[in-house]
């Protein structure tokens, strides 16, 4: 599974599989999902058509890749979605647990969120032989 998002994958991400992109190939994906403008729907669907080609150059990491994990601006996730699974590659996102961990600094109470790799959200799981 190879990780389309800004983010490199966490240690339990990559337990799971999921395979950060190469560089430069991982600077590219980056400016493909940075957005500092409004975009339109052409420019949304030029950025998820080439994030979704990227995909033929993570294959040189070994085996095709068949699925792909994606987050980020919402707005652009829909055509990111259909560029991908025009390319047979199946769309999923990271499901995360919020854990609060709380320590005692100075006679108070500091509170930390940790967010907690827990599994994949498979959107489209019926269109795919998951055997």
């Amino acid at each position: 599974m190879l990780n389309l998002t800004q983010h490199r994958a966490t240690q339990e991400q990559i337990l799971a599989g999921v395979v950060d992109m190469p560089e430069p190939v991982r600077a590219r994906l980056s400016e493909l999902l940075t957005f500092d403008e409004i975009p339109d729907a052409d420019e949304l669907n030029l950025r998820a058509r080439a994030v979704a080609m990227l995909v033929m150059e993570g294959d040189e990491l070994g085996d095709p890749c068949l699925q792909a994990m994606i987050g980020g601006a919402p707005f652009f996730m829909r055509y990111l979605e259909v560029a991908l699974l025009d390319q047979s590659v199946e769309p999923v996102y990271a499901f995360t647990r919020r854990e609060v961990e709380e320590i005692t600094v100075g006679g108070g109470l500091q509170k930390t969120s940790v967010f907690r790799h827990v599994g994949f959200v498979r959107p489209y799981e019926a269109h795919f032989d998951v055997s």
